[in-house]
Parts: structure tokens; C-alpha cells; sequence
């Protein structure tokens, strides 16, 4: 039976399945770009606050507990999106502009990429098992790209693209545990709604 509460549908263990899958990836993407935030700070010789204030690369609003959990999962989907864009781009410019070559950077680059990816398409496919209308993905403003850098700047520029994909890789930890629990207490609340009648 479907849980229309909260908009999953299907058997309940593949709901649960597919979130325990996602909260373990976003887990192991938050673990990867924390390393590669570090590992590209040390490369780079930047202090921790190299980055002044609280500016946002990816203006979408953190998933607020007030939120529908499709609501949640869109908005979550929707900056982990943003993030791949530009961590796209952030390569391109640095082999660009260093060039490209294969190390332990590289490899966690490339991992902390393709980690990026799987979780995108693991959270499409629990918006996919909402019950709700399909929602537009935003398209990614090309304008997010800095042009006429120096090498400084552009430096200073991937790092931030760094910072910002370990912090909706934590956001997504939080908001993907978060899931089945909210399951659990909705299906608790069912059944003690059900034994009344």
C-alpha cells in the first residue's frame, strides 16, 4: 500500500532501500569532498578562511524541516545539480588552465564527479517515487563562470566550487537521514489511527 502522506509509493522496503542508498552515497560524497576541499587546500597553500563571508554559489534555499519531503528532495536535487555544473566546469577551467594531468587529486576530483552524478540520480529516482506531478529542473545559469581570471582568482574560484559541493554533500546527508525516519513516525501514526477505529 502506498504511504500518501509523504508521497512514496511502492513496496515500503523500496522506498527504504532506495533512501538507505542514497544516505549512503551522499555519505561517501560528503566524506570524498571533504578530502578534496583539503587535499586542494594544502595543494594550494590556503589558510581555513580563505574565503571571506557566507556567499553562495548555488542560491537555492537549504530543504527546510517545514517542507514536504517531495518539496525536500526537489530542492535538494535541485543544488546538487547546480554543484555538478559547476564542478564541471571547475575542471575544465583548471585543465585549462594548468592542464591536465593524473594524480591523487585528479583521481579524487574525478571520484568526488562521478559520486556527485550517482547521487543526483539516486535522489531523481525517489522523486520519481513521490506521488506528486513531475517538477522542472531550473537550467544552470551559465554566468556562475568568472571570466578574465587570473590564475589566482581562478584558484580561488574552484576552491569555492569545492566548498560549496561539501556543503550540500552534508546538507544531503541531513536532509536524506532525515527520510526514514519521518516514514517510520508517519507509519506509527497510521497504525495507531488504524487500532482506534
Amino acid at each position: 500500500m502506498a504511504d500518501r502522506r509523504i508521497g512514496l509509493t511502492g513496496p515500503p522496503e523500496q522506498g527504504r532501500t532506495t533512501a538507505a542508498r542514497a544516505v549512503a552515497i551522499a555519505e561517501l560524497l560528503h566524506l570524498e569532498s571533504s578530502n578534496l576541499l583539503e587535499l586542494y587546500r594544502k595543494r594550494e597553500s590556503f589558510i581555513a578562511n580563505v574565503i571571506s563571508g557566507d556567499s553562495r554559489l548555488v542560491s537555492v534555499p537549504p530543504p527546510s524541516s517545514q517542507l514536504e519531503t517531495r518539496d525536500k528532495l526537489w530542492c535538494l536535487q535541485t543544488a546538487l545539480l547546480h554543484c555538478r555544473g559547476l564542478l564541471e566546469r571547475a575542471i575544465a577551467k583548471e585543465d585549462e588552465e594548468l592542464g591536465s594531468q593524473m594524480g591523487e587529486y585528479e583521481t579524487l576530483r574525478k571520484m568526488v564527479k562521478e559520486r556527485l552524478l550517482s547521487l543526483v540520480n539516486t535522489i531523481g529516482e525517489l522523486i520519481k517515487a513521490v506521488d506528486s506531478p513531475a517538477m522542472v529542473t531550473p537550467t544552470l545559469n551559465d554566468s556562475l563562470e568568472p571570466d578574465n581570471l587570473t590564475v589566482f582568482e581562478m584558484k580561488l574560484w574552484v576552491f569555492r566550487v569545492f566548498t560549496e559541493v561539501d556543503y550540500w554533500a552534508k546538507t544531503a546527508v541531513t536532509v536524506l537521514q532525515a527520510l526514514p525516519k519521518e516514514r517510520v513516525r508517519i507509519s506509527r501514526l497510521r497504525s495507531t489511527r488504524s487500532s482506534r477505529r
